[in-house]
């Protein structure tokens, strides 16, 4: 039967909507026809659905990655213990970055990719800033679409490095035309960096715009910026960490969209080295969740979340312990997992096609499994997922109607073959580089 025709019925789970008007269900059902979502209640009847028995599992939209650099998919953990932002630019981007073949970043995309899906990622925003020709995005897409995943990729140029320059814009305009549609799983953004001869190119073709955005100094231009009508909601901005609060103002009132990353801004001692979740709600901002790139450490979204949430509490329980007037209240668990999903998924641009549990949106759901040891009993479900849940607990992973894990287990993937292929990968960027260690 083609995915067009099919029928499911999810029965019996405890649902997760993300959707305000449906809420939570203890116990609900949900409908899938085709690709989408078509009923959501507490009893379904249907004489002609496969069904798929939720007992006993958490059903919710999967979660969105909103700031990954899918390219370093092989070279997870390479530095685990790096410490600033420059001994990372200097290995990776002037050195192991200079020789990528595009085979070398289809297998890393294709890695970041299925991996991310096993995690119960099913939306990246791919900040693909290792663009070094048009068949390397060619092969960046490529792994993407044989993925299955939902993404918006945004290639950008390198930062190191011999590179076809001609691909900006042409190469861009090409891409569009030949790979990307409006209402398909892949779309396309621009990364680049403050440029807006190049946020000019983005804007003719009509895409968002992805920035890594940090410092006092990319404060002080934004003035500049909203007084030229430079900003608004098709800007995407990283990091943000070392804003000015007027810069913070801007960005709300202009419709800047924002991403913040809580280990990757520790880690790499980027400005104070407290991811700006603060900052943007303080704002009136829905921030989203991105765990930026696995050369340290690895990207799954419940660590992110965790660390998010308690990075929040520590922040907002030191200002109260050192008598500050302004008392932060303590985020919820709930804010959080809103932040993973569909705060993420506005950001990327498909708020309108899922990101939710709601009727007329796409099937991109997720089960978790509360079966297993470390989340029984589950007595509350968001905090399960928020605090507890791991990739072992997601059974189920579903994007645009089509099961990619079943029964904890990616669906058609031939990961003995990926590994072989990516260990190779490794070894000639290393060699090639002189990195020289594995």
């Amino acid at each position: 039967m083609s995915i067009e025709k099919q029928k499911i019925l999810i029965k019996g789970a405890h649902i997760l909507s993300m959707d305000s008007k449906i809420g939570n269900l203890p116990v609900g059902d949900v409908l899938i026809e085709g690709t989408k979502i078509t009923r959501v209640a507490s009893g379904i009847t249907t004489n002609d659905a496969e069904i798929i028995d939720a007992t006993g599992m958490i059903l919710m939209p999967g979660f969105t990655d909103a700031h990954r650099h899918c390219w370093q998919g092989t070279l997870r953990r390479l530095m685990p213990d790096v410490s600033d932002l420059m001994a990372y630019v200097n290995d990776v981007h002037f050195g192991l970055a200079c020789h990528y073949r595009p085979e070398d970043v289809y297998l890393a995309n294709l890695i970041t990719a299925l991996s991310a899906i096993d995690n119960g990622i099913t939306t990246l925003v791919d900040a693909s800033h290792n663009t070094r020709s048009y068949q390397h995005a060619l092969a960046a897409v490529d792994a993407l679409q044989e993925s299955g995943i939902r993404a918006l990729y945004a290639p950008g140029y390198p930062l190191g490095g011999d590179w076809e320059e001609s691909f900006w814009p042409k190469g861009l305009e090409q891409l569009q035309k030949e790979r990307f549609s409006d209402d398909g799983l892949l779309r396309m953004g621009i990364f680049t960096h403050m440029s807006t001869e190049h946020w000019n190119i983005a804007r003719h073709l009509g895409v968002p715009i992805v920035t890594e955005f940090l410092g006092s100094q990319l404060s002080d231009v934004l003035k500049g910026l909203q007084q030229k009508g430079e900003l608004g909601p098709d800007n995407i901005f990283n990091h943000c960490t070392g804003l000015s609060k007027e810069a913070w103002q801007i960005m709300s009132d202009s419709g800047v969209k924002v991403t913040v990353d809580p280990r990757s801004d520790a880690q790499y001692g980027l400005e104070e080295g407290v991811f700006a979740y603060q900052h943007a709600v303080d704002h009136g901002m829905k921030p989203g969740i991105g765990t930026d790139l696995e050369t340290a450490y690895g990207g799954d979204m419940f660590t992110e979340m965790r660390v998010a949430f308690s990075l929040q509490r520590a922040f907002a329980q030191h200002k109260k312990f050192n008598g500050e007037t302004k008392i932060i209240k303590p985020v919820t668990a709930m804010e959080i997992l809103e932040a993973a999903t569909i705060n993420g998924t506005e950001i990327a641009g498909f708020g309108k096609v899922s990101g939710s549990i709601t009727p007329g949106k796409s099937a991109d759901l997720i089960l978790i499994d509360t079966s297993a040891i470390n989340l029984f009993p589950s007595n509350d479900a968001v905090g399960t997922v928020v605090h507890a849940a791991d990739r072992s607990n997601v059974d189920t992973v579903m994007i645009a109607g089509k099961i990619l894990k079943s029964g904890g287990r990616l669906v058609n993937a031939n990961l003995v073959n990926l590994q072989n292929r990516a260990g190779e990968s490794v070894r000639y960027l290393l060699e090639k580089s002189g990195y020289g260690k594995l």
